[in-house]
């Protein structure tokens, strides 16, 4: 086994270092994510953190890890007996992304239990990790009823298998720590909340700290026995420092006057639930216990809005986690001191009277900035650009740059869903068979069986029995009776927006319009658990903004900064979708496609532009790629040039105003039936 990077020789990274050390002082905290690009040292503290964790007593024998003084009375292996134990090293167990549901909670023998009719349990990676660290490396690409069944058992500090009738429970209380690079797909706010704590990393900036960090690397991998060697005494005094505040945690005291200074903090964060006011007791108190002290103060109060409060802020996935400290100091200060004697402040004094609100803008942000929130018209008529001094500009012209708008509200939309039945990722937009959902019928399995259909094991098995010699009440069953539940469930797709940021579109109200449309579809996407990419076209040639990711958060900062102006490639931009679809149905073939196409219709440049363009879009109707056209086309004369190209797709258009919420409902049974007649 190799020798793990020294826990106290990492560089810099303080706040990691802390909120790791709260857990393996009080688990109940409930864990920490850690958010951060790659190669900065995300792993490599949670793996030197298991070697500062203290030995473990466990019963001899139990595959469960059941404390000898208090064994669990429902361990699966018990009762246990007074006596026999060993000590061994805490463990790390890592849960990896492609791990399957009974890989985590444990398996049952379904041959046993159908023929015997026992309990022949197999522990899974939730019992091997209980009184110790639980490590899930890039949890945002961990499935997602995985993550619920990993943040129950972390709850509720059990696990429980149920298969067929047959029930097995044990206790599984663990150190849970997730690491994530946010540019590969954000967690649903929902599963944000359920950890305790969360840090932001980042490679440091200082020359000096960065030259540290490879110096000690360089010298671990040459030597990693006698560099672990050279910090062995500051790792003891850490471990003994966990033991002490371990020790001291039930005798710290989180007075009136510190819950008042939580419960204020949370209110004027706009917290929701209850779940972050408890965390942040339970991490102040650690931080007491790990200063050594009895009482809770407020900077431990402070400390822990800072590692408990930011994830759990997000509106949106477009919402960056983060914690306004100067609003955060003046709460503290506002309900420093207060206690039973004096519950309510002054409601017409500081703060007093505004429910925890944010102060109003003054005019420096968003919402004070006249010319962001001016209604702007569109001087020029349909098809042109505006050039330098307001002058009208012919629609193609080749007009230079012009600068990014913001993009409007975005707004509620219906779901867009692409035809058939697939057997994609799991999401929550189209039609798949998949682990989870109804079941639908039974097949043979392929490979390993994951999900027993009973009922037509049994009918497979009852022709056989005479043959078999079954003499007692047992079923004889053989693997060759074995039936897979199949399941429908519901997929997530790759969206691919194809936008036109040509100056036909370049009229400041109608681009702001159009993005907050793709906004809003990138909203829909995320919440549906989708793969989302973008390709602009423009001047004189087509650009892959974003290749298709996880990343909504990416796809929204790309969509923002877009730049407009120029002629109109349709069929580069057309071209390009296609061939990023085709390299992507070679990395991941069962994700099936929807394109949504956000253009006037328009196409202009080089030699017979229209027909190039339609060229190019029959090339989706003929792989029967479902498809949708927006239409963005404004003015009193319209060209109805979008639904030319709908047509061409074999998809469908709809207007931006269209797209709100019930208007989009009979887009996708257009979009359905049109993709059913191109297929």
């Amino acid at each position: 086994m190799s020798t793990p990077f020294p826990f106290t020789a990492i560089v810099g990274q303080d706040d990691l270092r802390l909120a790791l050390l709260l857990n393996a002082v009080s688990p109940k905290v409930g864990g920490v994510l850690v958010r951060g690009e790659k190669g900065t040292a995300k792993s490599t503290a949670v793996r030197a953190l298991a070697a500062l964790m203290p030995a473990l007593d466990v019963v001899s024998g139990c595959r469960f890890s059941c404390d000898p003084d208090s064994p669990d009375p429902a361990c699966p292996d018990g009762p246990h007996e007074p006596g026999a134990f060993e000590t061994r090293p805490a463990r790390m167990v890592e849960l990896p992304v492609g791990a399957s549901e009974d890989r985590l909670v444990g398996a049952l023998d379904i041959e046993r239990a159908l023929a015997e009719g026992v309990k022949a349990f197999e522990p899974g990676l939730l019992a091997d990790a209980h009184r110790g660290i639980l490590y899930v490396d890039e949890v945002n690409l961990l499935h997602d009823h995985l993550v619920d069944l990993l943040l129950d058992a972390a709850a509720m500090g059990a696990s429980y298998v149920e298969r067929e009738g047959v029930s097995v429970r044990h206790a599984a209380r663990f150190l849970l720590v997730g690491t994530m690079n946010p540019e590969e797909g954000e967690l649903r706010p929902q599963l944000l909340d359920r950890f305790g704590l969360t840090v932001e990393v980042a490679a440091s900036r200082e020359p000096d700290q960065r030259v540290e960090v490879v110096r000690r690397r360089l010298a671990h991998d040459d030597d990693p026995d006698g560099f672990a060697e050279r910090w062995a005494d500051e790792e003891s005094a850490v471990r003994g420092r966990i033991v002490a505040a371990r020790k001291l945690l039930p005798s710290v005291r989180l007075g009136d006057g510190a819950l008042r200074q939580i419960a204020a903090t949370c209110a004027a964060f706009e917290v929701d639930g209850m779940r972050a006011d408890i965390v942040m007791a339970r991490t102040a108190t650690a931080l007491a216990a790990w200063a050594g002290r009895t009482d809770v103060l407020a900077e431990d109060v402070r400390q822990a809005a800072l590692l408990a409060l930011p994830h759990r802020r997000r509106r949106n996935p477009f919402d960056a986690p983060g914690l306004d400290e100067d609003k955060l100091d003046d709460t503290l200060e506002e309900f420093a001191g207060q206690d039973d004697e004096d519950p309510d402040p002054d409601p017409d004094g500081p703060g007093g009277g505004d429910g925890g609100q944010p102060p109003q803008s003054d005019g420096d942000g968003p919402q004070g900035d006249d010319t962001a929130a001016r209604p702007e018209t569109e001087d020029s008529p349909a098809g042109t650009e505006s050039g330098e001094g307001g002058e009208p500009q012919p629609a193609g012209s080749g007009a230079g740059e012009q600068s990014a708008v913001r993009a409007a509200e975005p707004f509620r939309t219906k779901v867009l869903s692409v035809p058939g039945i697939g057997e994609g990722a799991a999401g929550r937009r189209s039609r798949a068979r998949t682990e989870h959902g109804r079941t639908t019928g039974a097949r043979r399995p392929r490979g390993t069986l994951t999900k027993l259909h009973l009922a037509a094991t049994v009918m497979a098995a009852a022709p056989h029995q005479r043959q078999r010699g079954r003499s007692g009440r047992g079923l004889v069953v053989r693997r060759d009776d074995l039936r897979q539940a199949t399941r429908e469930g519901r997929e997530g797709n790759l969206v691919l927006f194809v936008v036109d940021a040509s100056g036909s579109m370049a009229a400041r109200q109608r681009m702001s319009a159009v993005k907050g449309a793709v906004l809003s579809l990138l909203l829909d996407a995320y919440q549906r658990r989708d793969k989302v990419g973008l390709v602009s076209f423009r001047g004189t040639a087509a650009d892959l903004a974003l290749p298709p990711t996880s990343s909504v958060d990416a796809a929204a900062v790309r969509l923002e900064s877009l730049p407009t102006g120029g002629r109109t490639p349709l069929a580069a931009g057309l071209l390009k979708a296609h061939d990023v679809l085709r390299v992507e149905r070679l990395r991941d073939p069962a994700r099936r496609a929807l394109v949504v196409v956000v253009t006037d219709g328009r196409a202009t440049g080089g030699p017979e532009p229209v027909a190039l363009a339609g060229r190019a879009a029959r090339l989706f109707a003929a792989d029967g790629i479902a498809s949708v056209v927006v239409d963005c086309e404004s003015g009193p004369v319209r060209l109805g040039l979008a639904g030319q190209l709908a047509g061409e797709l074999g998809g469908s258009a709809v207007t931006l105003d269209e797209l709100r919420a019930d208007s989009i409902a009979g887009l996708v049974r257009d979009v359905q039936g049109t993709s059913r007649r191109a297929a």
